[in-house]
C-alpha cells in the first residue's frame, strides 16, 4: 500500500524495519491531516498507532473522523490499537508531580507498544527515603525511566542504585536557573552513575521508545 497523501508520505515500511508502524507527531498538523495519517497507517501496519503531543480538541475532531481511537488526556497521546502487555517490564520514576505529564506520555505510549509498566511517582531526592522505600521494586523492573527536572539528581542516584538500564528524561520544571530543562539535561549528561542514557527534553515518547529497542534485544529481534 502507498502512503502518499497530498500533504504528507507515510512511512508505511517501518513496521517491517523496526517492530512499530509510524508514530505521528501532532503539533503543526490539522485535525484533517491527522486523521488521513492515522487511516493510511491502520489499513497498512498491523501493530499500534499513535499521535503525540496532541491536544484534547483537536483528539476529539480526529476521533470523530476515525473511530475506536482512545485519548489520554494527561499524556496528550492518542491511540488505536494498543498491544497486548508483554514480558519486559518497564519502571518510570518521577521526581515530583510537576513532571507527571512527561512521565504520563512515557507510560502511555509505553503501555501502547507493549511494555508492561510500573509507575513510581513523586520519589524525588529533596525526601530521598521516599526513593529508597521503593528501591527494591524498581530493581525488579527490566529498565528504568528516569523524568526529573530541577536539578535532574534524581537520574544518578537511580543509576547508582539499579544494574538496570536507566533512561533519564529531563523535564523543564523548575526556577530561573533551571533554564527550561537545560540544567537538568546537563547534569544528567554528565552523571556520574556509569551508563545512564539521557534523551531530549520533556521527551518521554523518546524514552519509551528507547526502552522498546531494549525490549527487542532481549528478546533475540534484531530487525
Amino acid at each position: 500500500m502507498t502512503g502518499e497523501l497530498e500533504f504528507a508520505t507515510v512511512d508505511v515500511d517501518r513496521e517491517r524495519r523496526q517492530g512499530l508502524p509510524e508514530v505521528v507527531y501532532g503539533p503543526g498538523k490539522t485535525a484533517a491531516q491527522i486523521a488521513g495519517i492515522v487511516r493510511v497507517l491502520l489499513a497498512s501496519a498491523t501493530g499500534p498507532v499513535l499521535v503525540t503531543r496532541v491536544e484534547a480538541e483537536v483528539a476529539a475532531a480526529v476521533r470523530e473522523n476515525v473511530p475506536h481511537g482512545e485519548y489520554h488526556e494527561a499524556a496528550r497521546v492518542l491511540r488505536w490499537r494498543p498491544a497486548r502487555p508483554g514480558a519486559f517490564h518497564l519502571g518510570v520514576v518521577t521526581a515530583g508531580t510537576s513532571d507527571g505529564p512527561v512521565a504520563a506520555e512515557a507510560a502511555v505510549t509505553a503501555r501502547t507498544i507493549g511494555l508492561r509498566v510500573s509507575e513510581f511517582v513523586d520519589v524525588g531526592v529533596a525526601g530521598v527515603h521516599r526513593l529508597l522505600d521503593r528501591a527494591e521494586e524498581i530493581a525488579a523492573c527490566d529498565a528504568v525511566i528516569v523524568v526529573a527536572g530541577m536539578e535532574g539528581a534524581l537520574a544518578s542516584v537511580v543509576g547508582g542504585l539499579l544494574a538496570a538500564p536507566v533512561i533519564a528524561v529531563p523535564t523543564s520544571t523548575g526556577y530561573g536557573a533551571a533554564f527550561e530543562g537545560v540544567t537538568a539535561l546537563l547534569a544528567m549528561l554528565s552523571s556520574c552513575a556509569a551508563g545512564v542514557t539521557v534523551v531530549n527534553i520533556d521527551a518521554g515518547f523518546s524514552a519509551a521508545m528507547a526502552a522498546f529497542r531494549l525490549s527487542r534485544l532481549s528478546r533475540g529481534v534484531s530487525s
